[in-house]
């Protein structure tokens, strides 16, 4: 027997989150149960205002009729909408026991808040000092000038900046303007600083601050390859989609990181005028010329689909495979 139940749940924020020029008061979302027999399932669908592409009454809506189709013996396709595909998703994996029991739940503190208790907190924080920061909600040159302030203070410390697009060329230069060109390595990255990506890539070329793709990872024309400048993908999953298209990502994100630490060929190296490359603040992720790369992450994604079930045509030889898209490039 089947049972599937969906809940409604609001959070109050007293303090309101500011998110592209509005601030929410409450976090609202939904919450769906999977029940078959004695195994259960849980999966959390929560639009993002000013991101999802979804409102949550569409979300509700979609949720309902596939809670209704699965309830009654089907198995009706995800909906199309990215917080419901992964909230649904990730309840048929804990339903399965595809889910982990453990997992890294690490994360960056937003830097928030009075001063003086946030500069306690970052210094007595343990091991690896990284924060986030959220920038392009005020004056580039305040954003600039606030980054430089926390990196001079305490030196041992690396920052995310998240700008979410918000600035013109002019007002990136501004704010770069104001952060320590001696500080500006142990910027982490910052998420897409300008409004197109073109110009991003500029401003890390022009300032030697590397950036990371966040909003473009939901656009169609977006490409996991190695890029000059960018040193991160910021993988949303309510925004993505379903756990399988997540787990897509994240392969692909690994295969780059692990292929940044293996020897660099010659014809990478002096394709670039350089006499080595090595892993560090300064080579994160391959070069784009580098023939490796179709060869690393395709596969990585392709098992990772398979992993998942949710490739429709298994691969029995990946070193078939691997040999294939080698000639393909070479041709």
């Amino acid at each position: 027997m089947r049972v599937s139940q969906v809940y409604r749940w609001q959070i109050p924020m007293d303090a309101g989150v500011v998110l592209r020029e509005r601030r929410l008061k409450t976090r609202d979302g939904l919450f769906i149960r999977l029940q078959e027999g004695e195994r259960e399932g849980w999966g959390e669908i929560s639009p993002l205002p000013g991101f999802s592409v979804e409102t949550l009454e569409e979300a509700k809506m979609a949720l309902l009729a596939w809670a209704q189709a699965w309830r009654d013996g089907a198995e009706p396709p995800l909906p199309m909408q990215p917080s419901v595909a992964f909230g649904i998703s990730c309840a048929q994996a804990e339903l399965s026991g595809g889910l982990p029991q453990a997992a890294d739940y690490r994360a960056a503190p937003l830097c928030s808040g009075d001063p003086d208790e946030l500069f306690a907190r970052l210094a007595a924080m343990p091991g690896e000092k990284v924060a986030k920061v959220k920038v392009g909600l005020w004056e580039a040159v305040r954003d600039g000038m606030v980054v430089n302030l926390l990196l001079e203070a305490i030196p041992d410390l690396q920052l995310r900046l998240d700008a979410n697009r918000a600035w013109t060329p002019l007002k990136a230069q501004q704010f770069a303007k104001y952060v320590n060109p001696a500080y500006r390595q142990r910027i982490a990255f910052l998420e897409e600083p300008c409004k197109t990506r073109e110009d991003s890539r500029a401003f890390s070329r022009e300032t030697g601050i590397a950036i990371a793709w966040d909003e473009s990872l939901r656009e169609a024309d977006f490409r996991f390859v190695a890029e000059p400048g960018v040193r991160a993908v910021v993988i949303k999953p309510t925004l993505t989609g379903s756990l399988q298209k997540v787990q897509q990502q994240v392969a692909a994100a690994h295969a780059l990181a692990e292929l940044t630490r293996q020897p660099v060929p010659t014809m990478v190296l002096r394709a670039y005028g350089v006499e080595k490359l090595e892993f560090g603040r300064t080579y994160l992720i391959p070069k784009p010329l580098d023939p490796r790369l179709l060869c690393t992450v395709a596969p990585a994604v392709a098992k990772a689909a398979v992993e998942s079930g949710v490739a429709k045509q298994p691969i029995a030889d990946w070193d078939a495979y691997a040999e294939s898209l080698r000639k393909r490039y070479q041709e």
